[in-house]
């Protein structure tokens, strides 16, 4: 499953930091270290254990599911009352007693109505007695079972996923399992759509079933829809039968075992573009119009399953590959069997699709199918073991098709979102203890997770590392894992003790923080000394394999260290004058970094530092705490650099630099002219129009024609943004069709300068038809736009921001909604209508930043 635009946009509203704090004064003598560190720390840690058993006390221990019985086969054959949104459903079971005898199982069956339960002998069915509490099913068995025995049951239901109330969280908005959307079909412009949502244990709302991620089983689904709608699931089709009601029942067949939370349905009006790796059908699914767009977002599947596949040394284990994209879906994407199901912001027509940037998360689920589908965890305590590969499997995309420079920039975005998440939150990887098994879907699992793998490959080698995964898949193929499978595998192939390692980053919380100073007096022998500084009460003190390069006449060396202390010295031993010394130069570690790099230090890293993140990271320092002109070959060198997201970082300082601009002027204007990278055209657009828009207006015209809508969009509201241009008004009307959030940010822009109500409908459509990211962007204009103009139709404003801030399924686009509204604070009776969108909130997040707002803003 991928959270982005759920709960890790969200988590970036408020929050921010740094992986590495700058200290642009030099340090003053480090503090003597107590002899008695050892003992302290042996202290700090009982303590931390005393502190974690009483918090332990109050939570409830996270088993694993026990196993009474082995699920061996389900088959669903299912129909659809839209109207109603119920299931009718007939399910046969295949089970068996998993070791002891059993007299009675109990399945997980949510919100149905049970109409009869019986066991199939010889092709006749004999009822049998049970009892049903909404969530599970008792079924009384005729007689003692055991495990030589095979269990045939029948159950006649209705699931009522919409009956039972729901629930969700920030990772998972809601909990129904099965969704019907629009299903009467009386929602404009909105496609009528079901489809199914399994993580963690919601399956159980649409079929009777063993729920729980330790369970695997074969199953076979026959789905009878209205003719005119395509159906999709697990596995292959089967065939179709069309019936005399005016339906066709579709037969999906799974014949590989997989955990029930991986079943999956969906059924719709679909677009459908076909591809292939090897002999795998690959099938790409989209609503109408969007079908050319799909063609260029998802092209580069085949390769990426042919690089997996030969990186793992596992061949991709499934019968095909189907990716679909619903509306309104309750988090970013979702792993389901051969079928992969993302949010509606993968919609992208031809054009848009110029500048998808959602081969990330294309990329996450597809590892899935090897790390959560394949191999799955057994708990959800252990869910890094399916979410931490995952995120990982984004760095490794990255690396292979973009480059390392590409890869290890997105990866130190995912560490500061763990940064950004453990300022108030700091538990175990595998952790046992939690409210909510949906609290397991954090950036620790995620994102911390992915940067502890990144430092397990670099600490044993790529060629050790990716035969350990080969074993793990292998030996562990269609079966359930815990966190010390993993453990063995990398020590059965690397011969090495793991347990260290696996202790500090897995089962336990926290991150090291680390001071590092590098002592030049003696030129021929820098030494550096490291001292460990997290809190040891709640963290543990690291055994932390490191890397320290350093540069002598622009040829790089590097020596590899191992920090085991509180507090450490280690000699270069570099024998000739550097020009410059990096600690942890890739930045590898998952650790915050303090250390001193005045102005000289961070120029010569910029300059020599072979990894583009170095360079970055010198780069954003140096314009982040020095304004001075001497900059301006600094900024060239930034502009002119191999790494593109280095080049656009130097356009995006330049305007708060005090570099005279005609010094680099000519570079920009052929930078938005020939960049390679789209994202950098717009940006060297946008820093013409801030510094020298007259002469460039001619050039912004024609660049309105760009395929890109990047360059496009960017250069639109150059264009719009110059009063001197008389068709303005004819060239933002000849865009008001356009839904990407570049065009209609551009376009808000230039309308809400005029304060036209005549551009009050264009408001009102898109509040209607964006979504996800576009639309919570969207909101602030929205807002500002009717917030000048006359009261009935800031009344009409206030009355939809209030609907999205109360109904919207995505908790961000609610709090987007509410801050939006929270402009309008002063209008009669908005205020009241923020207190009871705080109160009925069910969000944690969500309602602890509106009660900010409203205790800082408000009244």
């Amino acid at each position: 499953m991928n959270l982005k635009n759920t709960s890790v946009l969200l988590l970036a509203l408020l929050l921010g930091c740094k992986t590495q704090t700058e200290v642009t004064q030099a340090p003053a003598e480090m503090e003597e270290v107590p002899a008695e560190v050892e003992e302290r720390f042996e202290t700090t840690q009982q303590q931390k254990g005393v502190l974690r058993q009483k918090e332990y006390e109050l939570r409830e221990y996270r088993a694993t599911r026990e196993r009474h019985f082995d699920l061996l086969h389900t088959s669903l054959d299912l129909s659809f009352d839209f109207e109603k949104k119920h299931v009718l459903g007939k399910a046969k079971l295949k089970l068996k007693p998993y070791f002891y005898d059993q007299r009675k199982l109990e399945l997980d069956a949510k919100d149905f109505e049970v109409y009869d339960v019986s066991v199939i002998r010889e092709d006749e069915n004999y009822p049998l007695n049970f009892k049903y509490d909404q969530k599970k099913l008792l079924i009384y068995l005729p007689g003692k079972i055991s495990s030589s025995d095979t269990l045939d049951l029948s159950i006649s239901y209705t699931a009522k996923p919409y009956e039972g109330g729901s629930g969700g969280s920030a990772a998972i908005t809601d909990d129904k399992g099965m969704y019907f959307i629009n299903p009467t079909g009386e929602e404009e412009g909105k496609p009528t759509q079901i489809w199914t949502q399994g993580e963690t244990e919601h399956n159980s709302k649409w079929f009777p079933t063993i729920d729980a991620p330790n369970e695997r089983a074969t199953h076979d689904f026959k789905l009878t829809v209205p003719e005119g709608y395509q159906t999709f699931s697990n596995g292959k089709l089967l065939g179709r039968q069309d019936n005399e009601d005016g339906t066709r029942t579709d037969h999906w067949e799974m014949d590989m075992p997989h955990a029930p939370y991986l079943a999956a349905v969906v059924v719709g009006d679909f677009e459908v573009v076909e591809d292939q790796w090897e002999d795998v059908p690959l099938r790409y699914i989209v609503e109408k119009g969007y079908k050319e767009g799909a063609a260029k977002v998802f092209e580069n599947t085949p390769e990426m399953i042919g690089f997996f596949s030969e990186l793992l040394g596992v061949r991709y284990p499934w019968q095909k590959y189907d990716q679909v994209v619903v509306r309104d879906f309750v988090s970013g994407a979702m792993e389901n069997t051969t079928l992969s199901i993302f949010m509606e912001a993968l919609n992208l027509d031809e054009r848009e699709a110029l500048d998808s940037e959602w081969e990330g998360i294309i990329a996450h689920e597809l590892f899935h199918q090897w790390f959560g589908d394949y191999v799955t965890t057994e708990s959800w305590s252990n869910l890094p073991l399916n979410e931490a590969f995952a995120n990982y499997s984004e760095y490794l995309w990255e690396e292979f098709k973009h480059g390392k420079d590409a890869a290890d920039l997105s990866h130190v975005g995912e560490m500061e979102q763990y940064f950004s998440e453990a300022e108030g939150k700091q538990v175990d990887l595998i952790r046992f203890y939690y409210d909510n098994d949906e609290e397991m879907f954090d950036s620790h699992s995620y994102a911390k997770g992915g940067r502890i793998l990144h430092m397990l490959r670099k600490y044993l080698g790529d060629e050790a590392f990716f035969a350990s995964l080969n074993h793990y898949l292998e030996k562990h193929a269609l079966s359930s894992v815990e966190v010390h499978d993993l453990r063995l595998a990398f020590e059965k192939v690397s011969g090495k003790d793991l347990n260290w390692f696996f202790n500090q980053w897995f089962l336990d919380s926290g991150h090291p923080e680390l001071d590092v100073r590098i002592d030049e007096s003696v030129p021929g022998n820098i030494l550096l000394t490291v001292r460990q500084q997290q809190p040891l009460g709640q963290t543990p003190l690291y055994k932390l394999p490191f890397k320290v390069q350093y540069y002598i006449d622009g040829v790089r060396y590097e020596r590899e260290f191992v920090l085991e202390e509180g507090e450490q010295f280690f000699a270069l031993e570099n024998g000739e004058l550097t020009d410059v010394v990096l600690f942890d130069e890739g930045m590898e570690l998952l650790a915050k970094k303090q250390t001193f790099r005045g102005f000289d230090r961070l120029v010569a890293q910029f300059e020599n530092a072979e990894a583009g993140i170095a360079r970055y990271e010198a780069l954003d320092s140096l314009t982040t705490h020095y304004t001075r002109q001497e900059l301006g070959g600094i900024f060239r060198s930034g502009m002119e650099d191999r790494f593109g997201s280095l080049r656009e970082l130097a356009l995006d300082r330049l305007s708060s630099s005090e570099v005279n601009f005609q010094f680099v002027e000519d570079l920009v204007y052929q930078m938005a002219q020939e960049d390679e990278k789209n994202s950098v055209r717009a940006a060297a657009i946008e820093v013409l129009a801030q510094n020298n828009p007259e002469k460039y207006q001619a050039f912004f015209r024609a660049q309105l024609d760009e395929p890109s809508l990047y360059v496009a969009g960017a250069a639109l509201a150059a264009y719009l943004g110059h009063e001197g241009n008389d068709d303005r008004q004819e060239v933002a009307e000849g865009y008001m069709d356009h839904r990407n959030i570049r065009v209609v940010v551009a376009l808000a822009n230039y309308f809400s300068a005029r304060e036209e109500k005549q551009y009050a409908g264009w408001f009102h459509d898109n509040l209607n038809k964006l979504s996800g990211e576009s639309l919570y962007y969207f909101l602030g204009y929205y807002g500002d736009f009717f917030a000048r103009l006359e009261e009935q139709e800031r009344n009409v404003a206030i009355e939809k921001l209030y609907e999205v801030a109360a109904e919207n399924p995505a908790n961000y686009i609610r709090l987007g909604a509410f801050q939006s509204l929270f402009g309008f604070y002063d209008e009669d009776g908005v205020k009241e209508k923020l207190k009871r969108l705080n109160e009925e909130e069910t969000d944690s997040m969500v309602r602890q930043y509106q009660g900010f707002y409203l205790q800082n803003y408000g009244d």
